[in-house]
């Protein structure tokens, strides 16, 4: 006698986004990079609460000195405190570059939509557009950018943001083309949904983990491209602990020694951007399982 196997119960909507969640959470890379990440964001926060000495104070007695207990990191040649100053130095990074991150993705997923929704001749013009931007060196886009407006924390966010807009673009309308001859486009046409309610509410929740990816990597990009900004002395102006600022101050120390000054500047924006990028790569690979 057969037994009757009952139908399994209907599988919640939101189940496999509550599965790719544990697996990230299971993920090592992802917990390092948030971990990593996650101590940059409280020194950003909290930081000139907990710094041992005021990061701004000078001291030229004191000057160019070695760590030691006082100092844990040593001090500039100013007599400033390098471990106050790279602990608060992440408040300014740690600002600007998401705001840059989130523009671009922002200005970047709205022009794929339309890209590659459209198609025909809005694709052959925006998209050969878009491929001659990128055929620019971005940071000298960057560089004119900021010569011609002036630097400040707005416009750093602003010209980033903008370079990275047609970056992100490419990748959402490369996503978008792979979808929109889908059946749910096709009924949302014959439904006789507008073209925006089409790529923003149906599309667009489709084309969501390439976006991610794409937000996460550029991320990255961005806490370099502000540091290097600011080293060539168009980004973050004085007197800030940003990092890449400290390194356009003390690079030439090197030379006499006061290797301090630079190593542990230029240590925190590699564990940043470390920490980034594994997230970014804990994410792609839960999204690409």
């Amino acid at each position: 006698m057969s037994t009757i196997v009952p139908p399994a119960a209907p599988r919640a909507a939101g189940e496999p986004r509550f599965d790719q969640l544990r697996v990230l959470l299971r993920s090592p890379t992802f917990v390092v990079g948030v971990l990593i990440v996650a101590w940059w964001v409280v020194c950003a926060i909290a930081g000139p609460w907990f710094v041992p000495v005021d990061p701004y104070a000078s001291d030229p007695l004191n000057s160019l000195m070695p760590p030691d207990r006082g100092h844990w990191f040593g001090t500039d040649q100013l007599g400033r405190d390098v471990f106050s100053r790279v602990i608060v130095g992440a408040r300014d990074i740690l600002t600007i570059a998401p705001l840059a991150t989130l523009l671009g993705t922002a200005a970047g997923t709205a022009l794929g939509l339309v890209v590659g929704y459209f198609d025909g001749w809005v694709d052959n013009v925006v998209g050969r557009a878009i491929d001659a931007v990128l055929a620019l060196p971005l940071v000298i886009v960057a560089l004119l950018a900021l010569a011609a407006v002036g630097a400040s924390n707005f416009t750093v966010i602003f010209v980033i943001g903008i370079t990275f807009t047609p970056i992100t673009a490419r990748t959402v309308r490369a996503a978008v083309f792979a979808e929109r001859h889908l059946d749910y486009v096709a009924a949302a046409q014959l439904r006789g949904e507008r073209a925006p309610y089409i790529m923003f509410a149906e599309i667009l929740p489709n084309v969501l983990p390439p976006i991610i990816v794409e937000a996460t990597v550029r991320l990255g990009y961005a806490i370099f491209a502000v540091a290097t900004l600011s080293f060539l002395g168009f980004g973050i102006q004085p007197p800030s602990a940003d990092w890449g600022l400290a390194l356009s101050e003390s690079y030439t120390l090197m030379a006499g020694g006061a290797w301090w000054t630079v190593v542990f500047a230029a240590g925190a924006i590699a564990t940043l951007v470390v920490g980034v990028n594994l997230i970014a790569d804990g994410v792609q690979g839960v999204l690409d399982r």
